[in-house]
């Protein structure tokens, strides 16, 4: 172990970059591609709406922790030399430029694009009056009845704002001239964008090309406030938006039923602390500090925007059938392995199977649970559940399987966050069944993806398993980018019934075969074949490092990565999200290259290669190199045993991630990005997804004709 004389010798706040800083340089990319000029215009909505969805999450956990903190007086800095309060503040002054230039775009270029393909988002004053009535029609019969002012005045108090609600600040004037100020909720169970083309012109539906009205429906209410305050002057109306500090702390130690208390934290978290307020620009200054005062937050904690406020909502545009608006599509493959056998057990008997998604289809993943449930000599089926979504075909098998009275046993994250209402949903669902639930461990999230199914067979009792760097989500899979292994390798199946023993039961398990295992001993195997790497090169051989996740912040690898560089240790890093390595720096980190790649499909997979004097080793897994990870996770990395698998690992994946030109940004010393060029103009443009779109189905159509002949 080198830990402790590593971090004293790089633990220097120049030598880290501030993991809130390097997220919204991540977000700086998402907008990067709303400003693609070769981006179709649907893509570009739907970027923004992943812009403002990832913002929204951004405050109410990491900014919400940090206003927590300066609350409570914390003044130490991170190991990258800011404070609370020096780091609130630079959030705040990088994200305005990036706000003003989203908000700018949508206006001027994304809603006027929009209407010259049909698509026409109006204002009602723009309306004739004929249209216009029909629409206030419309308003009294289904808008009008949901609604509930609420006034404040001496005998009223505030009223309580929700998280992420969008709101209207009313000014009213009484008939003897007092004024009184209000709030009106713009209701979340109707649609922010109302489609009204249908309202205002029903006979007018047959148009040969396509056309479409929507109006935003905070701008309706606005319009008829009259009909909800009648008899008073309306003086002012302005939207505001509030987020909500959701990040309640769990007292799991003191929880004797841990399905009950996270209930009662998603309940709490409706009542969190205010950590931001958006609000048109024209409100009046008088209304934002009625506002401030009230929610008790200051005029730091407001944004001010020209333009909508929430634009994650208008994701609903993206459903429009206007595919000349939107990416090609893309149509997961199938390996040709389970085209030539039905029976899954048979295929994992033979070899082990690597699935690539969203390239190649989940189908297969759905199988294995299915023919689990089905198959008479199926035994037991354990699994763990983080994010299953709504719906899932994966929890109908499970619950068919307990009912044929087959040993189920799942453990149901009930700590992933934002999930949570739904992992509890179909926890109940599969104990209603007799499936044994598990909620997870105290003090620890159980990330982990994996699958065991038990099975007699002729020659005695077999394992099968299936390990993944994704969710078990059938929807997630064709968007993220993730990495699924079937094998019955004896030693992987051992290592992960004594992980299951662990989750289920009472274990001390510290010793794994092929497994790294979070918390126990993941960060001290990778430090090991780190090392070896570096031993290696001082030795005068070649020493290479490759590395694909989500985010780097884990200090003490980082040191050791610092280590290897200046060894001599060649290293890659394929990091799509944050990343507190400083790279290419003298002395420091100058073997280091580091990049990150933002496209059509969200990078989710997790790859560790080492080549280890040629004997080259690849693993994968569930976890990221950072604390949370590492250290208040349960995780796995498995070893990619297979040589045929390892070489098309390397020849697609990771070949074509290092020589992407098209949608690689560099990271640079100073935690800016640029984009990877084509060295001149002969240097042939690679977008590593779409290559690895057209590989999956090239192969495929490879064996079909193969197959016909």
């Amino acid at each position: 172990m080198i830990s402790k004389e590593l971090m004293k010798k790089y633990n220097q706040p120049q030598n880290f970059f501030n993991r809130d800083l390097s997220w919204i340089e991540f977000n700086r990319r998402v907008l990067e591609e709303v400003l693609n000029p070769d981006l179709p215009l649907l893509e570009k909505v739907k970027f923004i709406s992943i812009f403002f969805t990832n913002l929204d999450e951004f405050y109410m956990i990491r900014v919400a922790g940090l206003k927590e903190q300066i609350n409570v007086g914390v003044s130490e800095p991170t190991i990258d030399g800011m404070t609370p309060v020096e780091l609130v503040s630079r959030i705040e002054k990088t994200l305005q430029p990036m706000l003003k230039t989203l908000t700018d775009l949508w206006k001027d270029e994304i809603v006027p694009q929009l209407s010259e393909n049909g698509v026409n988002i109006v204002d009602i004053e723009s309306m004739d009056e004929d249209a216009q009535n029909k629409l206030t029609e419309y308003f009294k019969k289904e808008i009008f009845p949901v609604l509930t002012p609420l006034a404040f005045d001496p005998g009223r108090p505030f009223p309580y704002i929700s998280n992420l609600s969008l709101s209207l600040a009313v000014l009213v004037r009484k008939p003897n001239g007092e004024k009184h100020f209000a709030r009106v909720k713009v209701p979340n169970i109707l649609p922010r964008l109302m489609q009204i083309d249908k309202i205002i012109s029903p006979d007018k539906n047959c148009a040969t090309h396509f056309s479409v009205k929507y109006i935003w429906l905070g701008n309706l209410i606005k319009a008829n406030l009259n009909l909800l305050f009648p008899g008073m002057e309306i003086l002012e109306a302005h939207r505001f938006r509030i987020t909500r500090d959701t990040d309640i702390e769990l007292q799991e130690d003191e929880a004797d039923d841990l399905l009950r208390v996270i209930e009662e934290n998603i309940r709490q978290r409706k009542f969190g602390n205010v950590v931001r307020l958006e609000v048109e620009a024209n409100m009046p200054e008088f209304m934002i500090d009625t506002l401030t005062e009230n929610l008790q937050i200051t005029k730091k904690d407001v944004h001010i925007f020209d333009g909508p406020l929430g634009l994650s909502d208008v994701v609903t545009l993206y459903e429009l059938p206007l595919h000349q608006l939107k990416e090609k599509p893309f149509y997961p493959v199938t390996p040709r392995v389970f085209e030539e056998e039905e029976d899954i057990f048979s295929i994992i008997r033979q070899r082990d199977v690597l699935l690539h998604h969203p390239y190649n289809s989940f189908g297969p993943v759905i199988e294995f649970i299915k023919q689990a449930s089905k198959d008479p000599d199926v035994l037991a089926i354990k699994q763990t559940l983080y994010r299953v979504g709504s719906n899932s075909p994966i929890l109908k098998y499970l619950i068919e399987a307990a009912e044929r009275g087959k040993q189920v046993a799942v453990l149901v994250e009930l700590k992933a966050r934002f999930d949570e209402e739904n992992n509890i949903y179909w926890a109940r669902e599969l104990e209603k069944v007799g499936v044994h639930v598990v909620y997870g461990l105290l003090g620890l999230k159980t990330h982990a993806k994996m699958t065991l199914v038990v099975r007699r067979e002729a020659d005695g009792v077999k394992r099968y398993v299936h390990l993944a760097t994704g969710n078990y989500n059938p929807s997630t899979a064709k968007l993220y980018t993730d990495l699924g292994l079937f094998t019955k390798d004896e030693d992987i199946c051992s290592d992960v019934s004594d992980i299951f023993n662990f989750l289920t039961g009472y274990s001390k398990q510290t010793d794994f075969k092929k497994l790294f295992v979070a918390p126990i001993n993941m960060r001290e195997s990778f430090l090991n074949l780190i090392i070896r790497e570096i031993e290696n090169a001082k030795n005068g051989a070649k020493g290479r490092l490759i590395f694909k996740m989500n985010s780097l912040i884990d200090p003490v690898l980082i040191s050791a990565l610092y280590e290897a560089s200046n060894s001599g240790v060649k290293i890659d890093l394929i990091v799509r999200g944050i990343c507190c390595l400083v790279p290419g720096v003298e002395g420091l980190s100058e073997n280091i290259r580091v990049i990150s790649i933002v496209g059509r499909f969200l990078e989710h997979s997790r790859l560790f290669y080492f080549y280890n004097n040629g004997d080259e080793e690849i693993y994968i897994g569930s976890a990221d190199m950072q604390q949370r990870n590492l250290d208040r996770r349960v995780e796995t990395v498995f070893p990619i045993g297979d040589a045929n698998l390892k070489l098309r690992l390397k020849d697609t994946l990771i070949k074509f991630a290092l020589k992407d030109n098209v949608k690689a940004r560099e990271l640079k010393p100073d935690m800016s990005y640029e984009f990877v060029k084509p060295k001149s103009d002969d240097e042939k443009r690679i977008n590593s997804q779409e290559w690895l779109m057209n590989y999956a189905v090239k192969m495929n159509a490879k064996y079909v004709k193969n197959k016909v002949r």
